[in-house]
């Protein structure tokens, strides 16, 4: 039984069992567990104030990650010099990618895996986050996005802004798209300097997200790099259970 857009709010439960439960895309906000028995539960996400037990994981996770990926400290740049560098980190891991999904027959690559963005989908979700926090919110345009540009899936709708989750683009068409945003990225970076990048956004009207608003110039790129970074480890553990199948 599938369920989409279901909310629970404000309630509490007792003796309450849960069992062979997929959750995508959820969202868990100040919810709290007592006497619970966790067994085989596996949580991929965005982590924020998880206590267990009395202990807050949050930072031991952070700590593993950055063992398993060294260059992920890198993801988390105080300076224009390592925004660039983390920048170049990411084009050549992107590369391998790539070439590991050239591997694989072109269907698949619009085959979604539990749910998830398939690849073709998960780069076209790149786009949008390039076109809002680099060519809106930084370069100032209003309106950056190209029509595969995909919007992440809470966003609320809005018919000025290209939404099909349905399209399904050559890797070729998309790469080229990626390219063209790569060198827009590329520019910004190169004249980066420390001062400019602890300014802040100037306000861009116009359909769409962010919100009109003053941003941390900082905040932006480094969102960017967020979703590069984090992406591309979906990308592979998906990528993986498709060469498997």
């Amino acid at each position: 039984m599938n369920h989409t857009g279901l909310r629970i709010a404000d309630v509490t439960v007792t003796d309450t069992r849960l069992q062979n439960v997929t959750v995508t895309r959820g969202v868990l906000w100040r919810v709290r567990m007592r006497g619970a028995w966790l067994g085989q539960v596996s949580i991929d996400g965005q982590i924020e104030g998880l206590t267990v037990n009395g202990v807050d994981v949050g930072p031991l996770i952070e700590a593993e990650l950055d063992r398993r990926y060294p260059e992920r400290v890198k993801m988390r740049p105080a300076t224009a010099d390592g925004f660039r560098e983390a920048w170049d980190i990411l084009e050549s891991l992107w590369a391998e990618t790539v070439d590991r999904a050239r591997q694989l027959p072109p269907p698949l690559l619009h085959e979604r895996v539990d749910g998830e963005w398939s690849f073709i989908q998960t780069l076209r979700h790149l786009l949008f986050a390039t076109d809002i926090w680099v060519s809106r919110a930084v370069l100032g345009n209003p309106r950056p996005w190209h029509p595969l540009s995909l919007p992440f899936d809470e966003m609320d709708p809005d018919e000025r802004v290209p939404w099909d989750r349905d399209a399904q683009p050559t890797l070729d068409e998309v790469l080229a798209l990626r390219a063209d945003r790569a060198e827009t990225v590329r520019r910004v970076l190169t004249g980066l300097t420390d001062e400019a990048l602890g300014a802040d956004t100037e306000p861009v009207d116009g359909p769409g997200y962010p919100p009109a608003a003053q941003y941390p110039v900082a905040e932006c790129l480094g969102t960017v790099l967020l979703e590069e970074w984090q992406h591309r480890l979906y990308a592979e553990r998906d990528l993986a259970t498709l060469r498997n199948q």
